[in-house]
């Protein structure tokens, strides 16, 4: 039981980070789709900071 809770919030973990990093990939395109490089030097941050 107690492996099936933590495995589950494992998964659970996984799901949010992916889901973050995905997030974070659509907000840098846009970013560099606008050209605003004080927000691409932001979100790199965040994104190396999350791997």
């Amino acid at each position: 039981m107690l492996n099936n809770k933590r495995q589950a919030a494992q998964q659970a973990a996984a799901a949010h980070r992916a889901s973050l990093l995905k997030s974070l990939e659509h907000r840098l395109e846009m970013a560099r789709a606008q050209g605003d490089d004080r927000l691409i030097r932001q979100l790199e941050e965040e994104a190396r900071y999350l791997r």
